[in-house]
């Protein structure tokens, strides 16, 4: 152990996204290869001897108790636990949440260490995995409202793998024989669970053979953002002709004026375009649906419109030259109430 296939798949996962700025701590841990980092994992994180580093991704996470900060984050998957290897960060980013952490050990002032946060959830807490629209985020769920983590990939690739891979750490969990056929089939290994209520389909749930609920969005779902998109629009479209052609979790950018270097930040928006309209919203990817402890609902709605323009003002889209992920910027032209032809003769012969 390991081999030399998974030894290579790991060092290939472990880049940091090239758009997300980390700490010099988990710059180190990018840094390393092959055996280095196995022996880094049993040797800093792992939390018994005889567990296996199974798959490795890095990805911005947000955490039930501190719903508005967003972290970038290395997270491990073992045959025992999913551990979050966390930008030291963001222990400071939520100082109303101090309870959260606990701070008591950690001199950050007097220490020439570069200290990492890591988190850690036991597979054997885990009670269900719910996967966002298209495979953009999933969240896990544990027992408690500190056990709750949003895995924010933005990448339907990123998300696949990882929920393949946890599918497969979790066969190998020891638990009681049960008379099934030992030639397992997908029946078998998995229930499957739909059911009507009230005329409402719930989401669609696999039953793990560990007991894990994997639960994935149903077309009710499409159906209700497409209706509150069509309030946006103030009803000036028929719902039965709306159709949301993408939806896509990104980032906007804003340029920092002033700055010493150029540097921009990126505030996390969810885009859905239609045939007539593009729309970014403010999405809520760690509240909905509501973990069973929930005594009260959530303090924001799900979706908050951020912007929204008609397509038809879209003058031109102008596309960057880097790799992904890809930087696009629209260029509308809604001026309101003004004559085009005016501004253009002002433009090109006026003072």
């Amino acid at each position: 152990y390991p081999s030399e296939f998974l030894m290579q798949k790991l060092t290939e996962d472990n880049q940091i996204p090239v758009h997300l700025h980390v700490s010099v701590s988990l710059q180190y841990v990018a840094g390393l290869k092959g055996n280095d980092l196995v022996e880094f994992f049993h040797g800093n994180i792992a939390e018994v001897e005889n567990e296996e580093l199974r798959h490795l991704m890095w990805s911005s996470v947000l955490f039930y108790k501190t719903p508005n900060v967003e972290v970038m984050a290395c997270v491990l998957l073992s045959t025992k636990a999913i551990y979050f290897l966390l930008d030291d960060s963001f222990i400071h980013a939520d100082e109303h949440q101090s309870d959260f952490w606990n701070k008591e050990n950690l001199d950050y002032d007097n220490s020439s260490f570069h200290l990492s946060c890591c988190f850690l959830l036991k597979l054997n807490d885990l009670q269900s995995v719910n996967v966002g629209l298209f495979d953009q985020y999933f969240r896990i769920t544990g027992h408690s409202a500190d056990h709750i983590v949003t895995c924010l990939t933005r990448d339907s690739y990123n998300t696949h793998t990882f929920i393949q891979q946890l599918m497969a750490v979790l066969s190998l969990l020891a638990r009681t024989p049960s008379p099934e056929p030992v030639d397992k089939d997908f029946y078998s290994e998995f229930g499957i669970k739909c059911m009507l209520l009230a005329g409402k389909m719930e989401n669609y749930e696999l039953i793990h053979s560990s007991r894990v609920k994997f639960i994935y969005p149903n077309e009710e779902e499409i159906g209700d953002l497409a209706f509150l998109v069509a309030e946006k629009m103030d009803g000036l479209t028929n719902l039965q002709s709306l159709n949301i052609l993408l939806y896509v979790l990104g980032f906007q950018v804003d340029h920092v004026e002033g700055s010493a270097q150029n540097t921009s930040s990126l505030q996390p928006k969810t885009l859905i375009l239609t045939s007539s309209d593009l729309f970014l919203f403010d999405e809520d990817y760690i509240s909905y649906p509501l973990p069973e402890f929930a005594k009260e609902p959530p303090k924001r709605d799900k979706y908050q419109l951020a912007d929204g323009r008609r397509i038809r003002d879209l003058d031109r889209v102008l596309m960057g030259y880097q790799t992904y992920p890809q930087a696009l910027t629209f260029v509308f032209d809604d001026v309101q109430n003004q004559d085009l032809m005016q501004n253009l003769t002002l433009d090109h012969f006026g003072e």
